[in-house]
């Protein structure tokens, strides 16, 4: 479908895509199988432009839209989720920087941020607090002109690799959720360790880790936006980032999608070729609609983001919620379409299946996305 891009945004598309099918593609195995971070695409990545996308042009940034970090997500996932997932990551932990950051924290900061030389990350989840995001035990406590942090955060995309980190931590334990503050820290900081590097199902290019702060010093000035902003910063965050999680799980999608028509076309049983099929022609006619109409939700909601809208929490969730049930109910059909031979690693297939999986997890769990969704809608309705 014609989705009325520019031309600048059919450039930063063009440009994504010929980085996936060259610098991504080929090396999508090795990555899947080492689990190293893939520097090498990020620095071309950043030679390019591309982390410049989503940061103002005053600090480096190109100044375009969120729709664009989703158009190159996109095609980065086409060719592998986990190589995406480190960029699209890196917006992660820069949003709260570009959303609450004063003047002088926009000028240390997002101009690396922005040029790629320099990676972010977002530091929340804790082993006791994952969907229930109130519950962080990370403290931090005002000491003179400086913050000091404790506790540990698990499942960090990004850790021990980005330069950057936003972190959420509890300023005032008897507060609650109005209690946590967001700070910025920066790795080699006394203090600032990292901890257990996970080993995953999917998106294995991407490095996952514990942050461990202990006793770990940072200046005040590093506090975001006020104490107690801590959990408006999150929510706000994962507003934005949200369709980039969603064109994460579009472009899986899409590309299980074509390896499975391309495979369809090849496969031949009973003498023709199995995409003569009409059971599988319907399994492909399935697949690439559920994927556009994904694709139509998803950059809807980036364009409203884009718009200034402020209150896009509901269809934000809606574009995460969907565009990854899709990306999983695609690729599982892919991976059947291939029937045996998708079972095993000589084929690409299972890799996506197993990519798409954690786009139904992170960034807020499917089943809190329609928390979010339905109590919104309730809200609408008592007005």
């Amino acid at each position: 479908m014609d989705y009325l891009l520019n031309d600048e945004q059919k450039m930063i598309r063009d440009l994504a895509h010929k980085i996936a099918e060259e610098k991504v593609r080929p090396v999508a195995a090795k990555y899947d199988q080492t689990e190293e971070f893939p520097w090498d695409v990020m620095k071309v990545l950043g030679e390019s432009d591309l982390f410049g996308l989503f940061i103002p042009e005053e600090y480096g940034g190109l100044g375009t839209s969120v729709l664009s970090l989703c158009l190159v997500t996109e095609e980065l996932s086409r060719a592998c989720g986990g190589i995406a997932v480190c960029y699209a990551a890196s917006a992660l932990g820069t949003f709260p920087i570009i959303l609450y950051g004063n003047d002088a924290q926009k000028k240390k900061y997002l101009p690396d941020l922005a040029k790629g030389s320099k990676v972010a990350a977002f530091g929340l989840t804790e082993p006791e607090a994952g969907s229930d995001a109130s519950a962080i035990k990370t403290t931090a406590k005002k000491t003179g002109d400086h913050y000091v942090l404790n506790g540990t955060k698990h499942f960090i995309t990004n850790g021990g690799e980005a330069q950057v980190y936003t972190v959420v931590a509890m300023t005032d334990k008897n507060k609650g959720a109005r209690g946590a503050s967001a700070f910025i820290v920066e790795k080699g900081t006394p203090g600032f360790t990292f901890g257990k590097k996970e080993e995953k199902l999917g998106i294995r290019a991407s490095v996952t880790q514990e942050l461990v702060f202990n006793d770990c010093k940072i200046p005040a000035a590093n506090l975001l936006s006020k104490e107690g902003m801590g959990f408006i910063v999150t929510m706000k965050t994962f507003d934005v980032s949200r369709p980039g999680v969603a064109a994460q799980a579009l472009g899986i999608a899409q590309g299980a999608l074509e390896l499975a028509t391309k495979y369809a076309k090849e496969r031949h049983q009973f003498g023709r070729s199995i995409s003569s099929f009409q059971g599988i022609q319907w399994m492909l006619a399935d697949m690439a609609t559920e994927i556009e109409a994904a694709r139509a939700l998803v950059y809807s909601v980036a364009r409203m983001v884009d718009s200034g809208i402020k209150d896009v929490g509901k269809e934000s969730a809606m574009a995460k919620l969907f565009a990854s049930d899709v990306a999983m109910k695609v690729t599982t059909d892919a991976l059947q379409i291939f029937g045996g031979y998708g079972y095993m690693k000589d084929y690409p297939i299972e890799k996506y299946m197993r990519d798409a999986k954690i786009t139904q997890i992170y960034e807020g769990t499917n089943q809190i996305q329609r928390n979010i969704i339905a109590l919104q809608l309730i809200k609408e309705m008592a007005k």
